[in-house]
């Protein structure tokens, strides 16, 4: 049974830090395209950041410059380091694994680990 964990969101002071981790377990990790998405109160979830297998990896506009993801295929994991925190980064954030493979689809999501930036 794949899983996703992710871990080390907070409250944190605008113009912050926070960097979270997400580590996978019972699926082939460094097969699968790893993302990062958010969801705050009453608006739909949406993408922050992605990385291919390869390392390839693209952001939203609004934390382009900001936010970075990396991943090590050994270890299963994947981290989003978010720097100058803006109140409108506050949400839960999820990490998301994705593969398609011989049309199949594999779509997981983690329990989501939540972000606030205030003073």
């Amino acid at each position: 049974q794949a899983q996703l964990v992710e871990s080390g969101g907070g409250l944190v002071q605008p113009g912050g830090s926070l960097r979270l981790s997400c580590v996978a377990s019972g699926l082939t990790f460094r097969r699968y395209y790893m993302s990062w998405y958010r969801q705050a109160p009453g608006k739909e979830r949406e993408l922050v950041a992605g990385i291919s297998s390869s390392g390839s990896t693209n952001f939203a506009d609004s934390v382009k410059g900001r936010f970075t993801i990396s991943r090590d295929n050994d270890k299963s994991m994947v981290w989003l380091e978010m720097n100058i925190l803006k109140p409108e980064d506050t949400a839960v954030y999820y990490c998301r694994a994705e593969l398609t493979v011989l049309g199949s689809e594999f779509d997981y999501w983690g329990q989501g680990t939540q972000v606030t930036v205030s003073s």
